[in-house]
């Protein structure tokens, strides 16, 4: 099987090292992880482990939700900056100097108690981190300042002190978005960056140094797994928020009078509205992409491979004018004999200007002319199994062994049900699904039938096979206390504490020591 037309980025030896074997991995959000260390969500060392746990049992792929910094939201899609890490994922037990202070140590056995907690307690450990990252930079800040390496990054990363300036303003207007601020802080120029920093010197240094060891915490993790030969798949979201920092800063590549979504279909009758602002695509070109580029080759940092979240959109947006619900939407470029020009122009400029290799998340209602660019361009999309059917015809599942190998092969989504929960509330398609297999059909997927569907998933035509790990310890009665609810990660267009909160059962050192988990692993991929 030859893939070397989906390599279009082979500017380091590493990259040859994907060759033409199927590639098998799990997924798993990393505030789902846990560890000793951790500090009352899945921090960036908590990857470590995972790691080691995957090139032991032989997989080579580990995919994660996006890492940039939410501010106060939970969903890690609604980030208020394309390159700044979330500094509730830095790994506080590692930072230099912490021994030499009793009050962080005490600060640290406090957030250790949030470890213990059935989900994650954003609010508690957004709050308890950040006091403990205050009283670190108030301890360790001047030392730090005087790092080599610190001061390269500060005066060598450009969208630093945007970033930085936009959390200040964020904070001394009590978190309203930028555009409720007074209009003389709206102006973007290096004039007021320089009047906010010289007021808030040690905040600025404070959020300058927090994203230096962030940054320092997820490249040792790429460079760890680089040596294991485990690599990192992250996601690049195809939208932004709009009160964030790049869309302060970067306003014009941004068409504010529309927000993105989805129209009206099946699964959702009145449609979506995201809220994020659409791009200006023009603007974008006529910039040289530069930002989009920025980001990308910004993200190479930490990951080896990326997913391109609703890669659809590049080639046309669902777009609702301002104020009006997502019926009122309309597809953006008007004229669908564009669309396919459109996004080939942009993908074509993120293939020869990143040396990651791309993953497109191509769900839903997607046009034959998109999927058949994919296949031009070499970038591999994504099968969920419950939903390839043969749509145009009988309906019928079409047999894993048909899957078409430039694709990404999984049994469900952070977004989608689990396998237990499809298999129970979609009656339907799962008596259609136990049709071909040649089981009879009862409302309950039994142990067995879900490793059937495991093991055909990593044995179907796909390149990658890559499912969520809590798939996996389902089959396992230590792991499983017969909830199966509360193994969703999120529920698309509900907001509830429960979204973006689940946390593995326990911590990862245990779980890796299952002699279990690893044999059944083992056998799944061989």
């Amino acid at each position: 099987m030859d893939i070397s037309h989906l390599r279009h980025c082979q500017a380091t030896p590493h990259w040859q090292k994907i060759g033409p074997h199927h590639h098998h991995g799990i997924a798993i959000p990393l505030f789902s992880l846990c560890t000793a260390n951790s500090s009352g969500i899945g921090e960036f060392y908590d990857l470590l482990p995972l790691i080691d746990w995957a090139h032991v049992i032989g997989l080579d792929v580990i995919q994660l939700l996006p890492l940039n910094d939410t501010g106060e939201e939970t969903s890690p899609y609604s980030a208020l900056s394309a390159f700044a890490l979330n500094p509730l994922y830095l790994q506080l037990s590692a930072l230099p100097g912490i021994d030499k202070f009793s009050i962080l140590q005490d600060l640290l056995k406090k957030l250790a108690l949030l470890n213990k907690t059935k989900n994650v307690q954003y609010a508690a450990v957004r709050s308890q981190k950040q006091e403990f990252l205050t009283t670190y930079y108030t301890l360790m800040g001047q030392k730090l300042q005087q790092n080599e390496k610190y001061q390269f990054f500060l005066n060598s990363t450009p969208w630093l002190k945007g970033y930085a300036v936009f959390k200040i303003l964020k904070k001394l207007y009590l978190g309203a978005s930028w555009e409720r601020w007074p209009e003389s802080q709206n102006p973007i120029n290096d004039e007021l960056f320089d009047q906010i920093i010289e007021s808030e010197k040690e905040l600025y240094q404070e959020l300058c140094i927090t994203q230096f060891l962030c940054d320092m915490q997820l490249q040792e993790v790429k460079k760890y797994s680089t040596l294991k030969n485990v690599f990192i798949m992250g996601d690049v979201p195809i939208l932004i928020a709009r009160d964030s920092a790049d869309v302060w800063e970067h306003r014009q590549i941004f068409d504010l009078n529309y927000s993105a979504g989805a129209p009206p279909d099946v699964y959702a009758k009145d449609g979506q509205n995201w809220g994020f602002p659409i791009y200006n695509w023009s603007i974008l070109e006529k910039q040289e992409y530069r930002w989009w580029i920025e980001r990308l080759q910004w993200a190479t940092r930490y990951y080896h491979m990326y997913r391109i979240d609703h890669i659809v959109g590049f080639f046309r947006i669902w777009a609702i004018p301002k104020g009006n619900s997502s019926q009122d939407g309309h597809f953006i470029p008007h004229d669908k004999n564009e669309w396919i020009a459109l996004g080939e122009k942009i993908l074509k400029m993120m293939l020869s200007n990143c040396e990651m290799l791309p993953i497109g998340e191509d769900l839903g209602v997607v046009p034959d002319e998109v999927r058949a660019c994919l296949k031009r361009l070499g970038i591999c999309g994504t099968r969920v199994m419950r939903w390839e059917r043969r749509w145009n015809q009988d309906k019928k599942y079409i047999m894993p062994q048909n899957y078409n190998f430039d694709s990404l092969a999984t049994v469900s989504t952070h977004d989608s049900q689990t396998l237990q929960q499809w298999w129970r509330d979609c009656p339907e398609e799962a008596k259609l699904w136990a049709e071909m297999e040649g089981w009879t059909y009862q409302n309950m997927l039994s142990a067995s039938q879900h490793r059937k569907i495991l093991w055909d998933s990593h044995h179907c035509g796909s390149l990658f096979h890559v499912n969520l790990l809590p798939e996996y310890l389902t089959l396992l009665p230590e792991y499983c206390d017969n909830n199966i609810d509360e193994q969703r990660i999120n529920v698309p267009g509900v907001v509830t504490d429960t979204n973006w909160s689940y946390r593995l059962p326990l911590p990862f050192e245990e779980i890796a020591q299952n002699d279990s988990l690893r044999h059944l692993m083992i056998e799944l991929i061989t």
